[in-house]
């Protein structure tokens, strides 16, 4: 089972959403980087449970450890290794899917392939792996602040069918955390929230999209042909739990489009090549553009129903499941920083290996 990610900048993920601990092993950190505790627990903090009344009420601190890696406030490039502790496990809730399959989840498919699986939450499968991609994360923007200045920032644009109009700026993080569903649209959160309240009443639950902007990426980076900017963005985030769609720039809008409607052109702006327009998303050929990176991941409803369901037991026998333990009705406003993580790490990731390719840029 792979749990690695990245190719210079790597980072290996461990750990059960009921076991005693999750965490990650974050390798090719450069040395010297001035990192605290606080830093990491900011971002961990934005994705933990219980944090409002429109996510799990899961009561985890998710409070970090440094264990390795790290000596009087800077990275010393050895292996950096994260802890979190599980302290509000509930395992007995989850007795029932022992011998029973929760529709839309991995319990079948990770019994079909391994033979063998954590029933407690889902195991590996849990969005609570998602906290040692967030930790990791922390660090990997971190190292693109210190290299370039480069900003990241995530926020909910649609929850079901409610979708709030497109920025007409790049958001701040105060615009994004002002509400509890992270959408910097203030009419359009508040329609959103109500949504979520009402679904949640109902036992039920709603899926949306996130979109995703980045600043300050030079261009450059990007390893065409298989290791394109834009796949291993893809990739990255579609390798988050329920995850169901990726599209960068003007995305499948695009297609609506004539090649002289949609094409980018260019030109020098104060000695700089640049694009008039940015329908590319900051990445052309598989490589960056210098233009802001523009991405949306769209998530589904939440498999898990507070209510009955028709499903089979590991014999293969009709049954009924009625959903237990405690989910969010809405994965998205969680999975703000989430995506934000993933993002730096893939841009860290490439930065450096620009860097060893070609040597232009420096930490």
């Amino acid at each position: 089972m792979p749990n690695s990610f990245g190719k210079i900048f790597t980072v290996t993920t461990w750990g059960e959403s009921h076991g005693g601990a999750v965490g990650v092993v974050v390798d090719g950190c450069p040395p010297r980087l001035p990192l605290e505790t606080p830093e990491i627990q900011a971002e961990l903090d934005r994705r933990r449970p219980g944090q409002s009344d429109l996510v799990t009420p899961r009561q985890e601190e998710d409070k970090v450890e440094i264990l390795s890696g790290v000596f009087e406030g800077r990275t010393t490039g050895a292996p950096i290794s994260l802890l979190v502790r599980n302290t509000d496990a509930r395992p007995g809730a989850y007795d029932e899917m022992k011998e029973k399959f929760r529709p839309s989840h991995a319990d079948f498919t990770y019994q079909a392939k391994f033979g063998i699986r954590d029933h407690r939450g889902g195991g590996r499968s849990s969005a609570r792996e998602t906290i040692g991609r967030v930790a990791a994360g922390a660090i990997a923007k971190k190292v693109l602040h210190v290299a370039g200045g480069v900003e990241i920032r995530a926020f909910v644009t649609r929850v079901h069918d409610l979708e709030a109009p497109p920025p007409d700026h790049f958001p701040t993080l105060e615009e994004v955390e002002a509400s509890s569903v992270r959408c910097p649209d203030a009419a359009t959160a508040a329609r959103m929230i109500e949504r979520i309240k009402a679904v949640r009443a109902e036992g039920d639950s709603v899926g949306g999209l996130i979109e995703c902007r980045v600043r300050g990426v030079p261009a450059g980076l990007g390893e065409p042909v298989f290791d394109r900017l834009e796949a291993d963005l893809a990739k990255a985030m579609l390798s988050l739990p329920a995850t169901k769609g990726f599209e960068i720039g003007s995305g499948f809008s695009g297609t609506l489009l004539k090649g002289s409607e949609h094409n980018d052109l260019f030109e020098n702006r104060e000695g700089q090549v640049r694009t008039r327009t940015n329908r590319s998303g900051g990445v052309q050929g598989g490589i960056s553009n210098g233009e802001e990176i523009c991405f949306r991941v769209a998530f589904k409803p939440t498999a898990t129903l507070l209510r009955r369901q028709e499903t089979v037991d590991v014999h293969g026998q009709p049954a009924e499941l009625m959903g237990r333990g405690r989910h969010d009705p809405c994965v998205l406003p969680r999975a703000v920083p989430i995506v934000e993580a993933m993002a730096a790490l893939v841009l860290v990731d490439h930065w450096m290996r620009h860097a060893a390719q070609c040597g232009t840029f420096k930490f």
